[in-house]
C-alpha cells in the first residue's frame, strides 16, 4: 500500500510558492511545504520509504536548523556579537540551501498518471533541441555530470537569463544554484546525496540517475522557462 500524505498542494511555478514560511518573534521563518503527490506514487523509480525519509526527516532537518540559526543570528545581531553573526553564516546557507534545493525538487518530480516522464514540450522542449541536439543528449551529460560529482550535491538544468541558454550545472553540498551565478535559474534539479536513493539503489548512483527520468516533471520547468523567458505558451 502506497504511504499516502494528510494534504496535497498543486506545483507552482514560483519559488516563493514554494518554500512554505511563517513567522517566529517577528522572523520570517519557513514550514515543511506539502508534497503534490503520494510517497508511493513515484514507484518503482523512487520508493515511498526514500521519499517519506527525504521529506519528513532530511528536508524538515534543514528546516529545523535553518529556523534555529537564524534565531540565534537575530539575538547575536541585537547583541552586537559580531564572531556570533560570522559563525552562523555557514549554517544559514547550508540549511536554507538544503530548503531552498528540496523544495524545487518536489516539484520536479510528478507520478507518471499525472505527467511524470513526459517530456518537455513547447518553448523549453524547442530549446533543448536546439541547444544539445535532443533530449537524450542533455539527459547524457546531466546523468554524466552528475554521476562524477564527488561528494554529495545537486545537478541542475538551468536558465541563464544573462546569455539566454540553457546550462547544465552542478552544485556540491545543499549549495543553492544563486551562487554560481545570480542570473542562472533552476529549471531542473536532481539531489545526488545518497540519502535521496541508498535505500533503494545502494551505491550505484548511475542507476538512480537513469531511473528518475521516468517521473521527471517537465511541465513545471517548462512554466519556469516560460515564465522567466516572456514566451506566451499556446494551449
Amino acid at each position: 500500500m502506497a504511504l499516502r500524505i494528510l494534504s496535497r498542494k498543486k506545483a507552482t511555478p514560483s519559488i516563493s510558492g514554494l518554500l512554505g514560511s511563517g513567522h517566529f518573534r517577528g522572523l520570517q521563518t519557513f514550514s515543511l511545504p506539502d508534497l503534490p503527490y503520494d510517497y508511493g506514487s513515484l514507484e518503482p523509480f523512487i520508493n515511498a520509504e526514500i521519499m517519506l525519509l527525504h521529506h519528513q526527516k532530511h528536508h524538515q532537518a534543514y528546516i529545523t536548523n535553518y529556523n534555529k540559526a537564524l534565531e540565534q543570528l537575530h539575538d547575536a545581531i541585537n547583541k552586537g556579537h559580531a564572531s556570533t553573526v560570522a559563525k552562523l553564516q555557514s549554517a544559514i546557507k547550508f540549511n536554507g540551501g538544503g530548503h531552498i534545493n528540496h523544495s524545487i525538487f518536489w516539484n520536479n518530480l510528478a507520478p507518471i498518471h499525472e505527467g511524470g516522464g513526459d517530456p518537455p514540450k513547447g518553448s523549453l522542449g524547442w530549446a533543448i533541441d536546439s541547444q544539445f541536439g535532443s533530449l537524450e543528449a542533455l539527459i547524457q551529460r546531466v546523468n554524466a555530470e552528475g554521476a562524477a560529482l564527488q561528494g554529495s550535491g545537486w545537478v541542475w538544468l538551468a536558465l541563464d537569463k544573462e546569455l539566454k541558454k540553457l546550462s547544465v550545472e552542478t552544485t556540491a553540498n545543499q549549495d543553492p544554484l544563486v551562487t554560481k551565478g545570480s542570473a542562472l535559474v533552476p529549471l531542473l534539479g536532481i539531489d545526488v546525496w545518497e540519502h535521496a536513493y541508498y535505500l533503494q539503489y545502494k551505491n550505484v548512483r548511475p542507476d538512480y540517475l537513469k531511473n528518475i527520468w521516468k517521473v521527471i516533471n517537465w511541465k513545471y520547468g517548462g512554466e519556469i522557462f516560460a515564465k522567466e523567458t516572456g514566451v506566451v505558451e499556446s494551449r
